[in-house]
This record gives structure tokens, sequence and C-alpha cells, in this order.
């Protein structure tokens, strides 16, 4: 099988930070957790500008603030249990720092690690999609799930071995509260189709003559806006859960399929990422006619309701997928040129 890269990726030396085993672990695996890589001081910065974001403190424009379906068609809930995820925080100056975390208190910096995975100690890099997850207890509806998916299927851009997500836990993550599961392997295959997901929320005992049989109740689960996950996907394939201590950061690939469960816990679980792209080799791409044709146009949808919300013209508004995350990317190293 064809190694990561298509031959400018080299995966048989030490990196800048990483050593050859660690490189060769993601090339193999497609995901790397890099223990203690985020100190705790920067952490709480971002929780406090979290909190600050959930009483409508200086929020960006250009951000967006997301509640749960289940808190959102319930009774009116205030503060930071009501939002469950921050997302596009590229013109925050306190989370963005995340994304360009270069400290001096680890030996694994984030950007540096970057670098190792999809490019050079030169490439130009570009941060183009920002989270920051308030994963809350579970409703009893499990809305609070995201569906096994790939990442690539929400980017129109490629190559995919030039793209790489950074997901810090941001306290302790384990399977109660839903830490992420990821299937090691799956980044050397291809993009799969995805789609609101119909959920398996049980199973149901049924007994014909005497012989007792196994049947699935398919009865659709809660699921938020945008969150698809792969059609038809195997549960039996062999999934890893990723737990993880406060700082812990895991890297992993467009294409490895990954998710996360429930959280069964009475807290919220806290965890901020970004998803870098090399400007040097990335480009963006078409995706009519393609498995991402019709979450793109959702996509497009929210963005033009955003728009209109700001004051534009509906007739005015002429956008196209490229454009949507054109507004999002940001420089971390180097300079912007292409996305």
């Amino acid at each position: 099988m064809t190694a990561l890269g298509q031959g400018v990726l080299h995966w048989d030396s030490d990196g800048t930070v990483l050593s050859q085993e660690q490189k060769q672990f993601y090339e193999k695996n497609g995901y790397l957790l890099i223990r203690n890589c985020v100190p705790n001081y920067e952490l709480e910065r971002y929780k406090d500008r979290f909190r600050d974001i959930c009483q409508g403190k200086q929020v960006p424009p250009n951000m967006t603030v997301m509640r749960d379906v289940a808190i959102a068609k319930s009774e009116f809930i205030s503060g930071e249990k009501a939002i469950t995820k921050v997302q596009d925080f590229q013109d925050d100056p306190v989370l963005f720092d995340y994304c360009q975390y270069k400290g001096v208190s680890s030996d694994f910096q984030v950007v540096d690690v970057v670098k190792d995975l999809i490019g050079t100690k030169e490439s130009n890099l570009l941060a183009m999609h920002t989270m920051l997850i308030n994963k809350p207890p579970d409703s009893g509806k499990l809305t609070s799930r995201h569906p096994m998916h790939q990442d690539l299927h929400y980017f129109p851009f490629r190559p995919a071995d030039f793209i790489c997500c950074a997901w810090t836990a941001m306290e302790r993550i384990n399977r109660a509260n839903g830490c992420l599961v990821v299937v090691p392997g799956t980044h050397k295959g291809t993009l799969l189709p995805h789609e609101y997901p119909k959920w398996e929320i049980g199973l149901k005992k049924s007994f014909n003559r005497g012989v007792e049989t196994i049947g699935v109740l398919l009865l659709q689960g809660g699921v938020n806006k945008a969150y698809h996950g792969i059609q038809d996907y195997d549960p039996s394939m062999p999934r890893l859960h990723v737990e993880m201590e406060a700082g812990d950061t895991v890297f992993f690939h467009p294409i490895l399929i990954h998710g996360s469960g429930a959280n069964r816990t009475e807290g919220f679980r806290k965890a901020i990422s970004c998803h870098y792209a090399n400007d040097d080799l990335c480009r963006y791409i078409d995706v009519r006619n393609s498995s991402q044709e019709e979450m793109s146009k959702e996509i497009i949808a929210i963005a033009k309701k955003r728009m209109l919300k700001y004051g534009a013209e509906a007739d005015d508004i002429q956008i196209d997928f490229a454009d949507v995350w054109r507004v999002r990317a940001r420089a971390v190293n180097g300079t912007r040129s292409n996305l």
C-alpha cells in the first residue's frame, strides 16, 4: 500500500519534534496521541473565554454558537449549560491561540507536530476549521454522541494526506463522558458516502414458536445539524477508545473513521480542535455530483442564513462551498496563498 503523502512526506526519519517511530505510527494507523501537549494554564484561558462567549461577551460575527438539538427543543437554559459547541473561532484572539500554539512548556507544540505530519518545517500551514466542543450530559435521547464519520466529508479541498486535525482534551475524557472512538488504519481507504444516521437505539427480543430471535429497533434517535455518519457503517469494525487527560492531544487524518459516544455522566466534557491544511499543496475542488454535494448545499444554506441575519440582501448572496471555507482559513505558519 502506498505511503501517505505521495512521495512528498518522508516517514523514515525523525521530524522536528516527532521521532521516526511516532511518524510511522501515524502513517500506519491514521492517528497519533501526544500526552501533555497543551499546558493547563492555556486550557484555563480557553475555558474562561468559552464562558464569556456563553454570556454573549464580544462574540465575533463569524463565530457559530450551537445548542444541542435536545436543548434547543426544551425549556430555556442559559449560560454554559446551553452551549454545546463554539465553531469558527478564527477571529477570536484567545481561542485562536490554540491553533497557533507554540508554547515553551511542551516538547510537542501543536503546530510543530502538524508540520511533521503533513509538511516540513517551512510549510505554509492554514487553520481551516476550529471547534470548542462542550459535550453535554445526555438527555436520554443520545444526541450527545457523534456518529462514525470521516472529516473529509465536510472539506472541499485536497489532497487528504496534507490535512490533519489536532484535538485536545480540556479535561479528563473517557468512555463514560464520550471519548473519541477511532478505527485504526481506515485512513488508507476512501471517502465513503455519509447521511444522517438511523440510530439503532435498542434490541427487542421476540419469540416465534419457542425459538428466541433478536430484532433491532430501527427508531430514529436525536441527531444534531450536520452530524452526518457513514452510510451502512459496519459496527463490527475494530474500534479503539481514545481516553485522554487534560492537555493530551490526538492528531488524525481526515479519512480516518471516528466518532464519539454519548456523555453518560452528569458533567460537561470539553475539547478544543483545529483542522490544518498544507497551503503549499492543497487546492479547492468542485464537490458537485459527488457524495459531498448534499452536505455542501446544507452548509451553504446555513452560511446564507447567517449573511441574511447580518443584513445581506438575498439576491446579492452568490457563494459556493469553497467560499464558505475561504472565510474560515487563517495562516498559522508562513503565509496564505492558495486556500
